[in-house]
């Protein structure tokens, strides 16, 4: 069975991202590479930053079209984040606010990659 343990991103430059997501997820990446950065997520889990146009076969054009979330966070986990991340400087694309599924924010890496963080209301699948 196909079971994923990694995601990789697609970057313009790995030091500038791989800087961002030191700070972001106040970690050092687990190992780096020329053009090439990995950080620990989540048990065996992790994220990858790949020099977009150092990869085999070449990277598509467009990139930053997916969202990396977190939504195992209460509301104010949620608005805690939102103040760390303000801090930081990130780009804020949807301020704190209630949707249909849940409390949540969007700000965006330096490429454009979504970052959600979200309450999840479950509720209604219960």
């Amino acid at each position: 069975m196909f079971k994923p343990n990694s995601i990789i991103i697609y970057v313009k430059n790995v030091d500038i991202s791989t800087d961002f997501y030191t700070k972001l997820l106040a970690q050092d990446p687990i190992e780096t590479y020329p053009g090439f950065a990995v950080f620990l997520l989540k048990d065996e889990f992790v994220l990858g930053l790949q020099q977009a146009d150092e990869i085999t076969p070449k990277a598509p054009k467009h990139y930053g079209g997916f969202e990396l979330s977190l939504s195992d966070v209460t509301k104010d986990e949620v608005d805690k984040i939102y103040s760390e991340w303000k801090k930081l400087n990130l780009k804020i694309e949807l301020e704190p606010q209630m949707l249909d599924f849940g409390y949540t924010f969007v700000a965006n890496d330096p490429d454009g990659h979504r970052l959600r963080v979200c309450a999840t209301d479950t509720s209604k699948f219960e």
